[in-house]
């Protein structure tokens, strides 16, 4: 569902980040007020308002696929695949994810302050489980090296915390735990939010949001039963469809049918990263710091009649070729959408051989006649995994499958310590267990 702080009522919380313990505990409003903040956090660029993702595809994008026009020194740095162990952004990154975690700890330390209902208080504890693994999904996919089906997984992920910080004046000391430790922490999160929230939450997280991202974890561990399974769950019960065009998937207003969880800005909100990265100066962005190269379009294997080919328009300001899918300044942010789930679960159904829901030729082919693509007469995985490039490019998924798919970029492999963020140095500064990653000075 779509989160936006354009309602009245949450614009009359404090902002999050000045809530102080004591006004954030003293009663049911208060913790209530708090989650409205947790989603509050979550949509500031640096939590999964952009910036993440940008960094996701700048770091799985070939130098003839995309190009970087902007002024930053640091953005550039996940293109060329030569991080500095100080980098802005994967500062940033941390940092904000950590502080959805610790406000979302916080709401969960204190439910039982929540007395109105059962209802509101099991919904209040599945969202704040939800966006608290959202965050420890994005970290562990970055900092830490890719999760492998079959093998043990203790290489070092991030630090667990389960307990929410209101004095940050002791020594709040943690070391890393494992890919695995996270993993399950995440999946373990995800099933209670499923079972505790209701399958239509209003503008915040529900049912269907929650096993939408179960599938996508799944299928980052290559565990296509699983991710199969979840997926066509949400195809078939959420009451969601496909949008009839491929145009107004995005730069909408309000949610669409196709939205399972998005975030909404207003003029009132903090700055769309995504815009900033990907726009024209007249559609709010910086002039368009990113741009699409010819490597890219060469994916298409119908360019003629395949909407998404021609999903791109010239900026007035550099001349380059900019993606639509960031054209409206103040439009919601499709963070899962239906289309995923059946991409998910067509190449599952591949993988393992079956047809559950649908058969995955059918599948890919429902996705592609929506755009106007010519449909495939055959398949493969190669086709399947091309489609999930065409269909989701720009929305954060390019390194994640890279590695997933045991791939190599720029002739990189999948588990190079270059694609694989620092660990920012204030964090080095301040835990005294923490671990650097391999590759970068402490």
């Amino acid at each position: 569902m779509v989160f936006t702080v354009g309602c009245e009522d949450e614009l009359n919380i404090e902002p999050q980040q000045d809530i102080s313990a004591e006004t954030a505990l003293e009663d049911e409003e208060s913790v209530l007020n708090l989650l409205v903040g947790v989603y509050r956090e979550s949509s500031l660029g640096a939590g999964f308002g952009g910036v993440s993702q940008i960094t996701s595809d700048l770091l799985g994008s070939a130098f003839n696929e995309v190009s970087w026009h902007g002024t930053s020194t640091n953005v550039p740095e996940f293109l060329l695949k030569d991080i500095l162990s100080d980098n802005f952004n994967a500062q940033s990154v941390w940092n904000i994810h950590y502080q959805i975690i610790n406000q979302a700890n916080i709401v969960l330390d204190h439910l039982d302050l929540i007395t109105s209902s059962v209802e509101v208080q099991q919904s209040a504890e599945g969202e704040a489980k939800f966006l608290r693994a959202m965050a420890y999904f994005d970290l562990v996919k970055l900092y830490g090296l890719p999760y492998e089906d079959g093998m043990a997984n203790d290489q070092m992920g991030v630090p667990i915390r389960i307990e929410g910080i209101v004095d940050f004046d002791e020594d709040l000391s943690i070391a890393r735990n494992s890919v695995a430790e996270v993993y399950n922490l995440i999946i373990s999160d995800l099933n209670d939010a499923y079972i505790l929230l209701p399958a239509f939450n209003d503008f915040f997280a529900d049912r269907y949001s929650a096993k939408a991202f179960l599938a996508r974890v799944y299928l980052q561990q290559q565990n296509y039963n699983a991710a199969r399974d979840a997926a066509n769950d949400v195809i078939e019960n959420s009451g969601h469809g496909l949008n009839p065009e491929f145009n107004s998937v995005f730069n909408n207003d309000s949610d669409s049918v196709e939205d399972l969880f998005a975030l909404n800005y207003t003029n009132q909100d903090f700055t769309n990263q995504f815009i900033v990265g990907y726009a024209s100066r007249i559609n709010g962005g910086a002039g368009g710091n990113i741009a699409i190269e010819q490597g890219y379009l060469n994916l298409f294997d119908d360019p003629t009649n395949d909407e998404r080919a021609s999903f791109f328009y010239i900026s007035a300001d550099n001349g380059q070729l900019l993606t639509s899918k960031y054209t409206n300044q103040f439009g919601n942010i499709a963070l899962i959408r239906l289309a995923e789930m059946h991409l998910i679960r067509a190449e599952c159904n591949y993988r393992l051989g079956t047809s559950i829901g649908l058969d995955p030729l059918s599948e890919i082919n429902t996705i592609r006649a929506r755009s106007g693509a010519t449909a495939h007469g055959s398949l493969t995985l190669d086709l399947i995994l091309n489609e999930r490039r065409l269909e989701l490019g720009f929305e954060g998924f390019l390194i994640h499958d890279i590695k997933r798919t045991m791939g190599s970029i720029e002739g990189y492999p999948f588990d190079a310590d270059n694609l694989v963020l620092p660990i920012p140095q204030s964090e080095m500064d301040t835990n005294q267990l923490i671990e650097q990653n391999p590759g970068y000075s402490d």
